[in-house]
């Protein structure tokens, strides 16, 4: 019984320095990096470096080309998997946010320098609103969307914006903080004027909502 906590940790260590080594290949901007330089990158020797690659290789992350490692295609089977994991934990804020409001409210990232709508609720009950398709971009700095999502921690809650995207269109949007590796923003998008400061509490609320699943 005494074996196992010391197991337990050792599992823990190795899986640890498997992710930096996974992310230290993953940080190389040009050239692949050598098995030389991953082990000074995390520390490590080159036997263990070799070790920690077996595991890797196997499921697809990583390949070798002689001495030098780059990704392999697994990480893109497995990044092909985060925006349905993404909408999934979403959508009950966002059908919240919808039906409150009743205005279509939408969950929009960065990518690249675009802003990419990745789930969309519309409401249920009005006679009309804005039909947002998922999957469409536009320029990061335009729309309240793209622009709340670099909002400075101690600026304002929210963004407010009025046919900066498509004339008539108003859109209230929040950031989505405290989610390691994701740059995303909870919006509202409506034919008929926002009133910012009422809708903007939500929108924040749901925001929160949103971070708080994918946690």
């Amino acid at each position: 019984m005494g074996a196992v906590p010391g197991a337990a940790r050792e599992s823990s260590l190795t899986l640890e320095r498997g992710l930096a080594l996974l992310q230290a290949v993953a940080d190389a901007d040009t050239e692949a990096p050598s098995i030389s330089d991953l082990a000074t990158a995390i520390g490590a020797s080159r036997a263990a470096i070799y070790r920690l690659l077996g595991p890797l290789q196997a499921r697809g992350l990583v390949r070798r080309e002689g001495s030098r490692v780059r990704l392999g295609l697994g990480v893109l089977q497995l990044a092909g998997r985060v925006l349905p994991q993404l909408r999934f934990a979403a959508l009950p804020a966002l059908r919240g946010l919808a039906e409150k409001i009743g205005a279509t409210a939408h969950l929009t990232v960065v990518h690249g320098n675009e802003a990419q709508a990745v789930a969309v609720v519309e409401p249920s009950w009005t006679a009309y609103h804005v039909a947002y398709r998922v999957g469409t971009r536009h320029p990061v700095q335009r729309g309240a969307a793209g622009r709340a999502i670099h909002l400075p921690a101690e600026g304002p809650e929210w963004v407010a914006s009025s046919g900066e995207l498509q004339a008539g269109a108003h859109g209230v949007a929040a950031p989505v903080r405290g989610v390691p590796g994701l740059q995303a923003s909870v919006g509202v998008v409506s034919f008929e004027p926002l009133k910012a400061d009422e809708v903007g509490p939500h929108v924040v609320a749901a925001a929160a909502a949103v971070a708080v699943a994918l946690r």
